[in-house]
């Protein structure tokens, strides 16, 4: 391996060097990094107490995997040199990162490139982990790891070669020297990328057993889900502000437009919970706040503070409402990635045709001078990256599920998939001296229903039921 890998510090000029924008991208990484383990508790608050552990461990998975993916082949893939006429970068050019240890400003000026790996590793990390709530409660984590490292090589890395690499979306590609489409942070490359994969992914492994008839698939633990939406929440701001890659003031504007989006989207959230249903529910809040940050990612860096309300409160009310459509369609997207994460990143790419301010990338949108000039790009870029996400998840998830087998087995799903995958639970249900059944008595303390509940007592109700605490 090229010896300038290990010579840390030693390439490194002080005269190039910016430490502020180093030492701020340093903490943005942390800050997205922090998200996937957000992104844990958020899913391990929404699926049933019989699956927490395996939700969480798929985030944890991803990290594991999509780190040494992409310290292998990964970068080089989406950030490499241009190959096959900007269609993907060269995985082999900086293979496992050697010759990077002390380049400074190859990707951002004063920035050791090293620390520009690592902030785009943790996007790549958490754009597979979104993908696992569609597919809650029915996936084998081994096939789960393979998809992972599969999904990240075929599927994320390309994208974000031709979106941020400078491959077909890039100012010399051949789409971006015609057009020129904005994703500041990652509506398309992260969002709509995981909304689409997990659609695609949830339609090949088919429903849950029980979907839409048994009323214990909710969520068991809501403290987890706010715990979750809040530690995201607090990580997006590296996410947006980072992805400026200098400590300036449009990372201040993303910073801004970070928090009155989300806010916004909140808002709208439950503003259409208490029209539609009469209550507005902290599961609304966390929702529409995630919903919201979805939504101005693609947007942060570019539209005024009004601009990201705006864009906040329609994402909010939008995806409120395009949660319903998987009842209506028999889609068990589990924890609604494709309502929130495709539809919200979807709205955020295409509304930069209306609220981009002019500036040197951009005329500007509709309701900014701009006319439809930057609409028709935001479409085009969607367009292609959602055929492209869906044809191969598509074709990952069918050659995995029709050779190792993806889906657990229905016993083990009644069973619980915490205890048949990781042979453990996520709370000690029986007294001391008993085990852990689902389904078999503890003790003389009532049996576990198929769902990891207490079954119904002969009021047909159980004690958790009489609360009606919905979601």
């Amino acid at each position: 391996m090229n010896p300038v890998f290990f010579s840390v510090g030693l390439d490194v000029n002080p005269q190039t060097l910016d430490p502020g924008a180093t030492a701020w991208m340093l903490a943005a990484s942390a800050l997205v990094l922090l998200m996937t383990p957000g992104l844990a508790f958020f899913y391990g608050g929404l699926v049933r107490m019989k699956s927490v552990l395996n939700i969480m461990m798929m985030s944890f998975g991803a990290i594991g995997v999509v780190a040494v993916v992409w310290a292998l082949w990964g970068y080089g893939l989406a950030f490499g040199p241009d190959t096959m006429g900007g269609f993907i970068g060269d995985p082999f050019a900086n293979f496992g990162l050697s010759g990077l240890a002390g380049v400074i400003g190859g990707k951002a000026p004063g920035l050791p490139d090293m620390v520009f790996i690592g902030f785009q590793a943790t996007f790549a990390i958490i754009t597979v982990a979104l993908i696992s709530g569609a597919v809650a409660e029915r996936v084998r984590f081994g096939p789960w790891l393979l998809f992972a490292g599969l999904w990240v090589t075929i599927v994320y890395a390309p994208i974000a070669h031709w979106v941020w690499g400078g491959g077909l979306f890039g100012s010399t590609g051949i789409i971006g020297s015609k057009i020129s489409a904005l994703d500041f942070a990652g509506g398309t490359v992260v969002h709509m990328n995981a909304g689409m994969a997990g659609l695609m992914l949830a339609v090949v492994l088919g429903k849950r057993l029980g979907f839409m008839k048994d009323p214990n698939i909710r969520p068991h633990n809501l403290p987890f889900v706010m715990l979750g939406a809040g530690l995201l929440w607090f990580g997006w701001f590296g996410f947006n502000a980072g992805s400026e890659l200098a400590a300036d003031g449009i990372a201040a504007l993303a910073w801004t437009n970070t928090l009155l989006a989300t806010s916004a989207a909140l808002l709208g959230w439950l503003l259409v919970e208490r029209l539609r249903d009469g209550h507005a529910t902290s599961l609304g809040a966390a929702s529409g706040a995630v919903a919201g940050l979805v939504a101005v990612t693609p947007a942060c860096g570019f539209v005024d503070p009004i601009g990201a309300i705006v864009i906040g409160i329609i994402a909010g009310a939008v995806c409120a409402l395009a949660i319903g459509l998987k009842f209506k369609i028999g889609l068990d997207d589990s924890l609604d990635v494709v309502a929130v994460h495709f539809v919200g990143g979807l709205w955020g790419t295409l509304s930069l045709g209306f609220f981009a301010v002019p500036s040197a990338k951009t005329e500007g949108g509709l309701f900014y001078g701009g006319g439809l000039s930057q609409f028709w790009p935001q479409i085009l870029t969607a367009l292609v990256v959602t055929a492209w996400t869906a044809i191969m998840t598509t074709l990952i998830g069918l050659a995995i599920h029709k050779t190792v087998g993806m889906r657990v087995k229905e016993h083990e799903e009644l069973a619980g998939i915490d205890i048949t995958e990781h042979a453990e639970t996520a709370y000690e249900l029986a007294m001391v001296g008993g085990s852990f059944n689902p389904g078999e008595p503890q003790n003389g303390k009532t049996p576990l229903g198929s769902s990891g509940e207490p079954e119904a007592n002969s009021n047909g109700k159980t004690d958790r039921m009489r609360s009606k605490a919905s979601t």
